[in-house]
């Protein structure tokens, strides 16, 4: 019987490849090398099992996240919350896979998603939103708006044959993965508080 983590890693390699239609019980439990009624006895359904897999790869993510100093101005923190999450995406690349499938449906599983991962990731950048855009540094920018800015970028992180076609060296180091991530936060960063400029100007 392979341990927790080995099937989980196992599971999240199915649905990233599969997607959670295409990935049946009886798929999952070939590849798992478990019995057919495997899922069901140890997790009660594929739906449960699908959140067990989610839970460990994006909290292990979270988790990863950089405390940030409270002193620090408000740009350099929103650059440091997205450049970490940026980050944590190198280490489950299989995430992002689960991620473009989930996110075109209207599922159970992305209100899951939304409510367990994306909505605290957002919140962790409102503070210091909300006083860029007070203090005339930022414009105010829609919640739908924000998010488009600041999660599709992590593709630039996980989709390495598209990257490796673009440049990108065929074994990146940690150190060059690194600042891919800083150089993504600081476009986005960046891009965010010329709206704030932007918005000056026409004032």
């Amino acid at each position: 019987m392979p341990d927790e983590q080995s099937i989980l890693l196992r599971g999240l390699e199915a649905f990233a490849e599969l997607g959670y239609d295409r990935a049946s019980a009886r798929e999952l439990a070939r590849r798992l090398g478990v019995s057919h009624n495997f899922i069901n006895d140890r997790y009660g359904s594929k739906a449960a099992f699908w959140r067990a897999v989610i839970d460990s790869a994006l909290g292990a993510q979270l988790a990863r996240l950089p405390q940030v100093d409270p002193s620090s101005d408000d740009a350099d923190r929103l650059h440091l919350i997205i450049a970490g999450f940026y980050r944590a995406a190198v280490d489950t690349p299989l995430i992002g896979k689960v991620f473009v499938d989930e996110l075109s449906r209207d599922t159970e599983r992305l209100d899951y998603l939304y409510e367990h991962y994306i909505a605290p990731v957002l919140q962790l950048m409102v503070p210091s939103i909300e006083r860029l855009v007070a203090a005339g540094r930022m414009a105010p920018v829609p919640w739908d708006v924000l998010f488009f800015a600041v999660i599709p970028p992590v593709s630039g992180m996980v989709d390495g044959p598209l990257a490796r076609r673009l440049g990108r060296p065929e074994t990146a180091s940690s150190d060059q993965l690194t600042a891919t991530a800083e150089s993504l936060a600081t476009l986005v960063v960046n891009g965010l508080l010329a709206t704030g400029s932007e918005s000056g100007r026409r004032a």
